[in-house]
């Protein structure tokens, strides 16, 4: 159990690091390449919308963390 909860922090840790080092990473839907095939038409993705890019999820809750802490410090 001990050793599960160590691998656990050292993977959240290791995320963490990678979402602040690059926190982008490549759009899921198209694979990084901005379009997606779709009935047999190439048509740009609906998700990055050509951008070849995304969001990481733990720099998204970075982010909105940070929103929240600067508008609960300005009150």
């Amino acid at each position: 159990m001990l050793t599960a909860m160590v691998l656990l922090v050292l993977w959240l840790i290791g995320y963490a690091g990678l979402c602040w080092v690059k926190p982008f990473a490549p759009c899921r839907k198209c694979r990084g390449l901005g379009q997606v095939e779709r009935l047999g038409k190439v048509r740009m993705c609906p998700r990055c919308h050509g951008r070849r890019l995304r969001l990481r999820v733990g720099r998204r809750l970075h982010n909105h963390w940070r929103r929240t802490h600067q508008a609960g410090a300005e009150s």
